[in-house]
C-alpha cells in the first residue's frame, strides 16, 4: 500500500512539472487527501473551473489551510436565454458524414469529462471546466428560426444532424423542450433528421420520430463510452445509466425507429476494453449500426482530463496519458483531419481493427440507411408586403 502511494505521489509531480501548476502542499505527506472532491462540484464532471483562454488574468482557488472552500456555495445549474440570428451551423470537414447541424443549447449539464465542445464555452468569456456543465444557454427561438430558414427559396435539404456540439436531450430540456420544437418543424417539412444523444429523453419524442422514421426521415444513434456503472458515473455524472442506455436503443427500436450505437469515445487503459461487449448488448438490444471515436483532447479539455484522472484514477494517470501520446504522435491531441476521430499508429490500427471484426460478427453496418430529402416540403414563407408607387 505504501509502494502504490509513493507510486501515485511521483505521478502527481510529474502532473506538476507538466502543467505548472503545485497541489501538493509543502510539508504534506498525504498527497492524495489533497486531491480529494469538495462538496462545490459534487455531482459534476470536471474538477477544475480554469478562467476562459481569452481573459487577461487568470483566477485560481485554493485551500489556505481553514478549509475556506467548504464555505463557498456549489455550483448549481443556471440557464439563460441566447437568441441567434441563425440556427443551422454548416461545415465542410472531410471526416464528418453531414454539413450541417443544429445546437438547441450551448453548454451540456451532462458534465461528461472528455467531452471535445468544452472550449466553446471560451468564446462566451466562460471557463470549459464547471461552467461548461453549470452556465447553460437555451436557445427558445431556435424552432422559429429554423422555419424562416428552411423556407428560403435557395436553400436545398440534406440531413440536419442534432446533438454534434452538445447534447439536445440534456436535462434542462425537460423544461425548455426547445429540441422538441425543432423536431415539429422539422416533420412538418418533411426534413431528414439524425440524433446524437446519451439520454433516455429522446424517448419522449417516439411519437414524431416514428412517424419521420416511417418516411425515412429519422434516425437516432445512442452514444455509450462505458458499461461500467460507477466509471460512467464518475465520468458522466447527469447523463443517463449504460443501462438506461441500451433500454433506450430497444424502446426506439420497438417503435420503428432507426438506431445505431457510438462507441465514443474510447479511452485507452480506462475504457477499450469494453469496446466489444459494448457493441454485444447494442446489438442484442436493437441496434443496427455502429461508428467509434477514440479520445479527443483539444485545447482545454487535455489539463482537465489529466486533473481528473488524477482525482479518480492516479494509479492509471502515465498509462492513459502514454497510451493517448501514442496514437498522437507524442501530442495530447492532432486535430488534421482524418487522425482527429481514429488516432494513428499501431494501437489505433488494433482498435480499429477490433471495431470492424465485432461488427462484421454480429451483422452491424451490413446496411447504411440513407435518409431521403425527396419528400422535403418547405414552410411558406413571409408573406413580403411591397407598397404601390401610385
Amino acid at each position: 500500500m505504501g509502494a502504490v502511494r509513493e507510486q501515485n505521489v511521483e505521478t502527481v509531480k510529474a502532473h506538476e512539472a507538466y502543467m505548472g501548476t503545485s497541489v501538493i502542499a509543502e510539508g504534506r505527506d498525504t498527497a492524495i487527501d489533497d486531491l480529494r472532491h469538495t462538496p462545490l462540484n459534487k455531482g459534476r464532471g470536471a474538477t477544475l473551473n480554469p478562467s476562459s483562454r481569452f481573459d487577461k488574468h487568470s483566477h485560481h482557488v485554493f485551500d489556505d489551510g481553514w478549509q475556506s472552500l467548504d464555505e463557498l456555495p456549489p455550483f448549481k445549474t443556471h440557464v439563460q436565454v441566447e437568441k441567434p440570428k441563425t440556427i443551422i451551423t454548416k461545415n465542410d470537414s472531410p471526416d464528418i458524414s453531414f454539413d450541417r447541424s443544429i445546437n438547441p443549447y450551448r453548454g451540456c449539464e451532462h458534465g461528461c469529462i472528455y467531452c471535445y465542445a468544452r472550449p466553446s464555452h471560451s468564446f462566451m468569456g466562460l471557463s470549459a471546466g464547471l461552467d461548461f456543465e453549470t452556465t447553460l444557454y437555451a436557445k427558445p427561438n431556435a424552432a422559429q428560426l429554423l422555419e424562416k430558414e428552411l423556407a428560403k427559396k435557395n436553400y436545398k435539404p440534406r440531413t440536419i444532424a442534432l446533438g454534434t456540439n452538445t447534447d439536445p436531450y440534456q436535462p434542462i430540456e425537460k423544461q425548455w423542450r426547445v429540441t422538441r420544437e425543432i423536431l415539429e418543424v422539422l416533420e412538418a417539412a418533411n426534413h431528414p433528421v439524425g440524433i446524437v444523444t446519451k439520454s433516455a429523453l429522446v424517448t419522449r419524442d417516439i411519437d414524431i420520430l416514428s412517424r419521420m422514421a416511417s418516411k425515412g426521415l429519422a434516425k437516432v444513434c445512442i452514444s455509450i463510452t462505458s458499461l461500467d456503472r460507477r466509471l460512467s458515473r464518475t465520468m458522466e455524472p447527469r447523463a443517463a445509466t449504460p443501462g438506461l442506455r441500451l433500454k433506450t436503443i430497444r424502446d426506439l427500436t420497438k417503435a420503428g425507429i432507426p438506431t445505431s450505437i457510438m462507441v465514443a469515445p474510447i479511452i485507452p487503459v480506462l475504457t477499450d476494453h469494453e469496446v466489444e461487449r459494448i457493441l454485444n448488448s447494442a446489438q442484442a438490444a436493437g441496434a443496427q449500426e455502429a461508428g467509434f471515436i477514440l479520445l479527443r483532447l483539444p485545447r482545454e479539455v487535455s489539463p482537465l482530463l489529466r486533473d481528473w484522472l488524477l482525482k479518480h484514477y492516479p494509479d492509471r494517470y502515465r498509462h492513459v496519458m502514454n497510451m493517448l501520446r501514442a496514437i498522437r504522435g507524442g501530442k495530447d491531441y492532432d486535430a488534421e483531419f482524418g487522425k482527429r476521430m481514429r488516432g494513428d499508429g499501431p494501437y489505433a490500427w488494433q482498435i480499429g481493427r477490433r471495431f470492424e471484426l465485432t461488427c462484421k460478427k454480429l451483422g452491424l453496418n451490413e446496411v447504411k440507411r440513407t435518409l431521403d430529402t425527396s419528400q422535403f416540403n418547405p414552410p411558406a414563407g413571409e408573406v413580403e408586403n411591397q407598397l404601390t408607387l401610385f
